[in-house]
């Protein structure tokens, strides 16, 4: 069996030690260590730095260099009042597990091994500060700054008074679907984590059950429903989280098939022009699933809602996490029938589609901008699926241009369309068993 394929942002390069994140002892001297990390975001935007002409990089930042943004400590397992740590009588709440409930919310992400990091046991923390100090590792940790109770003029002079920036590094937020493009595999895998669960913290804000405001707990992975605190009033009606399981949200991924169709003749892909694309951009069709589906159910149906086309014999090929906000890409290729004809006007999510052969694809992946946006493409791009409005002024027409463009290699669509083209992926022929 060969070695299952890893797409860009995935490989999970870090350890999440899911079980110690209900402890605030390990996560607030984790927090400490001198070698902690932290990526940086602003509704979504990643914080970047740039140096003398250098091409922009993840900011990450130490604990020292961020604390004007925390609030005060601790900054796991907060009492009543700021400053303030558990009182003995509620620490043993389960609903004060690594609350942090006075201040933005905080994810720790994971840990960074190195080899000699052990397997860090539960048991080993009964004294989290001297086993902490024996990890190997870099711990990182996310926030997304527009959550805090800081203004513009503040979060400015962050950005300008940092030792970072005093040393001659440029700190802004930058558009991250253009800049994720950049990023070596690591960075990106950590990219991907962090901007999913801070969004997913931003986003649910009050309880689903009763409507009161929620607040973090276990490093940013659960939230909770403040009347559960252990100090909040008493209630005649009690929330309904308080009895049984009710974790009405969980840390979002939201599944979406994305797949090629290919003719049976093997020569020929079908490719898809979503409304929102800028240029004459084609992809991979896609689509979220929907409940009650598996991946296969839903490669049928949004082929068929999407461009009309019947498909059979559905493969798997690899996943991607995509964190716009969380969705996780499922990639399959399918057959189909290139005779039939395409119909774009059932769901209206396309403005075209059309079936492009071999060379036509190979050409374009040869062409030097074959698989590329620019700055202001990927802004719109942004603007068309987010509802904001960032690009300004107008396209520079290039001289050469190829004919349509596809996805580049850091989307599951680009790896697809390649991996076809280049004869990696499809059927075997019934007449003379060749990979079409």
């Amino acid at each position: 069996m060969s070695e299952p394929r890893v797409n860009f942002m995935g490989g999970s390069p870090l350890n999440r030690l899911s079980w110690l994140r209900p402890s605030h002892d390990f996560l607030n001297a984790l927090v400490a260590l001198p070698q902690t990390r932290w990526i940086l975001f602003k509704n979504g935007l990643p914080l970047v730095g740039k140096k003398d002409g250098s091409r922009p990089s993840v900011a990450y930042l130490s604990t020292n260099q961020i604390k004007p943004l925390l609030g005060p400590e601790p900054f796991f397992g907060q009492g009543l009042e700021a400053g303030k740590r558990l009182l003995p009588e509620h620490a043993s709440s389960d609903n004060v597990a690594a609350a942090r409930h006075l201040n933005s919310p905080v994810v720790f992400l994971g840990l960074h091994e190195n080899e000699t990091t052990g397997a860090l046991p539960s048991s080993d923390f009964i004294n989290a500060e001297a086993a902490v100090k024996n990890i190997e590792g870099t711990p990182y940790f996310s926030l997304d700054v527009a959550q805090g109770n800081h203004s513009d003029a503040e979060l400015e002079s962050f950005l300008t008074g940092t030792d970072v920036a005093t040393n001659g590094t440029s700190l802004s937020f930058t558009e991250p679907r253009a800049f994720m493009t950049t990023l070596d595999g690591f960075t990106a895998g950590v990219f991907a984590g962090a901007r999913s669960l801070v969004d997913w913290n931003s986003r649910n804000k009050f309880c689903p059950a009763c409507g009161s405001p929620t607040y973090s707990m276990w490093g940013g992975w659960k939230i909770s429903c403040s009347t559960l605190l252990p100090w909040a009033p008493k209630s005649d009606k009690p929330c309904p989280t308080a009895k049984g399981l009710h974790n009405f949200t969980h840390p979002r991924t939201d599944p979406v098939v994305i797949m090629i169709a290919i003719d049976e003749t093997g020569d020929k892909v079908l490719l898809g022009r979503n409304k929102k694309f800028p240029g004459k951009f084609y992809s991979a069709l896609a689509g979220f699933m929907e409940p009650g589906e598996t991946f296969e159910d839903a490669v049928l149906r949004e082929m068929w809602e999407e461009a009309g086309v019947k498909v059979w014999n559905v493969k798997y090929h690899s996943g991607q996490p995509w964190p716009f906000p969380a969705n996780l890409m499922v990639g399959f290729y399918a057959r189909a029938d290139s005779s039939q004809p395409i119909r774009v006007d059932l769901d209206n999510e396309l403005e075209d589609a059309q079936w492009f052969t071999r060379a036509e694809v190979l050409d374009v992946l040869n062409h030097p901008e074959g698989t590329t946006l620019s700055g202001r493409e990927h802004k719109v791009l942004n603007d068309n699926v987010d509802g904001t409005n960032t690009a300004e002024g107008t396209e520079i027409q290039k001289p050469d241009v190829p004919p349509f463009r596809v996805p580049p290699m850091t989307a599951i669509a680009g790896v697809l369309i390649r991996d076809w083209a280049e004869g990696k992926i499809g059927f075997e022929s019934k007449q003379n068993n060749l990979k079409l």
